[in-house]
């Protein structure tokens, strides 16, 4: 293990413990493990739904809300 793998295992061990999973699943999707499952709330699972249910309508947020949404978060 290199010293820079080494410093950001480190790191991740700081993290909140309700931040090691997903720091773990990016691990290892740069690992190369596309493998990974990750199981959806319930409340995903519905948001998700929703979101394919407008997509099959053509339903998509316009350029000015997608302006508005990056604005609001400093992007």
């Amino acid at each position: 293990m290199t010293k820079l793998l080494e410093q950001a295992v480190e790191a991740a061990r700081r993290l909140p413990p309700e931040s090691h999973d997903e720091t773990a699943r990016v691990m290892l999707q740069l690992a190369g493990d596309d493998e990974l499952v990750v199981p959806l709330t319930d409340d995903e699972r519905v948001a998700l739904a929703r979101s394919k249910a407008a997509a099959k309508r053509a339903e998509f947020a316009s350029d000015e809300d997608v302006r508005a949404a990056w604005a609001k978060h400093g992007l």
